[in-house]
């Protein structure tokens, strides 16, 4: 994953995509200065020092944002290029498409699959939305073209109408009515969602979160209204996984709120290295 490079304003990244977003409280357009995000009836945003902005507003989230040990320990093993073909796969489902110039991630956590998309098409700029604190502020640094914007999806997203042209949702929810909302017309909407058979070598062993099968189903009857499905790409492969590699993965999603204490037991009991499936759907929707 790309690092963003020193630079004098950490909020470069925000002043160019400032036209594209909308005001939380009443929906009007946002402009950039110096520290804060305003609209024209004044409801202001200031910007954080680590080069994000909150645009959480009203009553706390009920969504529950990832921690920072869940961040590190996914960093890692993206780092590592584990789930390197996913992003290979989500990248050629942006590029192949639409011409890309403004792209949105939903629950972007590290930043890594809208920073690999970004380095595909050079002329865009990129927002990273998540509602963790720690995830907005790992975000701003994933790379120099992405701004980061604390904001909960299921809310509703702080960007204005027609104002992208793709959208990226990769293991994380979404909201399809707003997605189809501030797509411009034409827009593409990619999605990445794990199969059973997604690391189902470790998931009786670690007490881990499996995947209902019959998620596809619903992911199809949600989007139906608004959407339309024009590709779908399988992405499956084995990856070898040490010790360190397995605490990581079973860290950093779901799993890592489940069986936590007895998770360091269970690995050391497990092989010194195992081969581990990866199985994805990359699927890629038209707005309608």
């Amino acid at each position: 994953m790309p690092v963003n490079p020193a630079r004098a304003d950490p909020h470069l990244p925000l002043a160019a995509i400032a036209r594209l977003l909308a005001c939380p409280e009443c929906g009007a357009a946002m402009a950039l200065d110096d520290r804060s995000l305003s609209c024209a009836r004044r409801h202001a945003f200031d910007l954080a020092r680590q080069g994000y902005v909150s645009l959480l507003t009203g009553a706390s989230t009920k969504m529950t944002g990832d921690t920072a040990d869940m961040l590190d320990a996914r960093a890692a093993f993206q780092r590592a290029r584990y789930f390197g073909p996913i992003a290979d796969a989500v990248t050629a489902a942006v590029t192949s498409t639409t011409p890309a110039r403004a792209i949105l991630e939903i629950g972007a956590g590290t930043g890594y699959y809208l920073a690999e998309t970004l380095d595909a098409a050079p002329e865009a700029h990129g927002i990273a939305v998540d509602v963790s604190k720690p995830a907005a502020r790992r975000c701003a640094r994933a790379h120099p073209r992405a701004a980061s914007v604390l904001a909960d999806a299921w809310r509703g997203l702080p960007v204005r109408d027609d104002a992208l042209t793709h959208v990226l949702s990769v293991f994380a929810p979404r909201n399809p009515e707003e997605v189809a909302r501030v797509l411009a017309p034409g827009g593409v909407f990619v999605i990445a969602t794990p199969t059973p058979r997604h690391l189902s070598e470790l998931i009786t062993p670690l007490g881990m979160v499996s995947v209902d099968a019959a998620k596809d189903d619903r992911l199809t009857a949600a989007l139906s209204g608004h959407f339309t499905a024009i590709d779908r790409t399988p992405v499956e492969y084995t990856m070898t996984l040490d010790h360190t590699a397995i605490t990581n993965v079973a860290a950093m999603g779901p799993s890592a709120h489940h069986a936590a204490t007895e998770r360091t037991g269970r690995i050391a009991t497990l092989p010194d290295e195992m081969q581990v499936t990866a199985s994805v759907t990359v699927t890629t929707y038209r707005a309608r």
